[in-house]
């Protein structure tokens, strides 16, 4: 025979009201004796509802988010009378389910329900059921974004669910590099804001939701760090203005950004981890032989990255021709995926614009970025007097698990040094 049977919030205290945090269950689930059907919390606790009985779950009442109170419907379960009942449920008497009489057509037969107003609220006790997980490991499991039935076996007794369970699933789902909304990470919820006043909605470019995408997933995915100084460019501004000078009319124009790729590749060519890319396993360094600077260029469309091939290998000139031929390319949509592939380390340069300093992100696969932003006069002390220098702010943002603080630290000294003299640059 089977019954079908009401399970509601029982007494929990003066509480008028309590949260539905979770909710475990679905119509058709099959669940058994003292199995957690949904997670409930007050200003105080969070307590697991579990199954007074094994069946099959007819119907769900409850969603995250309701607010119950005791007496509250939570769902109903159809249960035979030879499956365990908990004890906490009171006497029911039993009706039978009679089979229906084949006729041309048949009486609908009614399943007979049986209210249970009360079933107890269990609390942790690790031998009540099987793989589940406490109201405080749920609490904490929540905080970080985890969904404990993505979590196959705890290492508790009967395999209930323990905090370092949690831990190591995070840390499996990290070192995995799944970022998707499976791995736990909660997304931001939908808002309509039409209540507060008028909106227009746009559509993202193509650019711009992919440029989000890629750098979503290394924020998540990459330990970055980013470390702030200032340069000396006195004396390299004063040569770049000379070298224009003598340009002809209509000739491309040097800016400082030429100088510093070149003072930049002359830094990692003297540390190759920053002209490197870490393997898909995390095992391995690729180091490159080849030096592919990125030049991060704003667009109508959204940022786009053209990379200088080579510039090891070409002049302050022809540095300079080949960014403005690709920044128009950029400006125009006309840039192909070649174009954009193949960077070693990229600069991101904010100069034209103004700021102190930012936080660039790195543009994984590579491990590094340098931010520039606008250069400006300050009163420097040179250990007898202060005098005024062109100090230009670098913000370089490293992978962490790459390139630790010491050497970003060394890297960015020799950097310095390098736009402080360019005639380094000639040994």
């Amino acid at each position: 025979m089977t019954v079908l049977i009401e399970i509601k919030v029982p007494d929990v205290g003066n509480v008028a009201e309590i949260d539905v945090v979770e909710v475990l269950i679905q119509a058709g689930d099959i669940v058994t004796l003292e199995q957690t059907l949904a997670t409930l919390e007050t200003d105080k606790a969070s307590m697991d509802l579990p199954s007074s009985v094994s069946g099959t779950i007819q119907q769900v009442y409850i969603k995250p988010g309701d607010k119950v109170s005791e007496g509250s419907l939570i769902a109903t379960v159809l249960a035979s009378t030879d499956q365990a009942v908990s004890p906490a449920v009171p006497e029911a008497v039993v009706l039978p389910v009679v089979a229906p009489i084949v006729e041309q057509r048949p009486e609908p037969i009614q399943t007979p329900v049986i209210a249970v107003t009360e079933v107890a609220i269990i609390e942790s006790d690790p031998s009540s059921r099987k793989a589940h997980a406490s109201p405080s490991v749920r609490l904490f499991a929540r905080e970080l974004g985890v969904d404990v039935a993505k979590i196959k076996t705890g290492s508790g007794r009967k395999a209930r669910i323990l905090k370092e369970d949690v831990i190591k699933f995070v840390k499996k789902v990290m070192a995995a590099g799944v970022v998707a909304s499976g791995a736990g990470i909660p997304s931001i919820p939908a808002v309509d804001f039409t209540p507060y006043g008028e909106t227009e909605t746009l559509k993202l470019s193509k650019i711009k939701r992919l440029t989000g995408q890629n750098l979503s997933r290394v924020w998540l995915n990459l330990p970055m760090v980013t470390y702030h100084d200032e340069a000396d460019i006195t004396d390299l501004e004063a040569f770049r203005t000379s070298l224009n000078a003598e340009k002809l009319k209509g000739e491309v124009k040097i800016t400082g950004l030429m100088f510093i790729i070149k003072a930049l590749v002359a830094a990692m060519q003297q540390f190759p981890s920053f002209n490197a890319s870490l393997s898909a396993d995390g095992e391995s360094l690729i180091l490159k032989k080849y030096f592919n600077i990125g030049i991060a260029v704003d667009t109508p469309n959204g940022l786009v990255v053209p990379v200088l091939r080579n510039a090891n290998t070409k002049t302050i000139n022809e540095l300079a021709l080949e960014l403005a031929e690709k920044s128009e390319k950029a400006r125009l949509g006309k840039l192909l995926p070649a174009d954009m592939q193949g960077g070693c380390l990229t600069i991101s340069s904010l100069g034209g614009i103004g700021g102190m300093a930012f936080t660039p992100i790195v543009n994984a696969p590579e491990v590094a970025i340098l931010g520039v932003t606008r250069a400006k006069m300050q009163p420097v002390w040179n250990g007898t007097e202060f005098v005024p220098r062109l100090m230009l702010p670098l913000d370089l943002t490293y992978d962490h698990r790459v390139i630790d603080g010491a050497e970003g630290a060394k890297f960015m000294a020799l950097l310095k040094q390098n736009l402080s003299d360019i005639r380094r640059l000639l040994l």
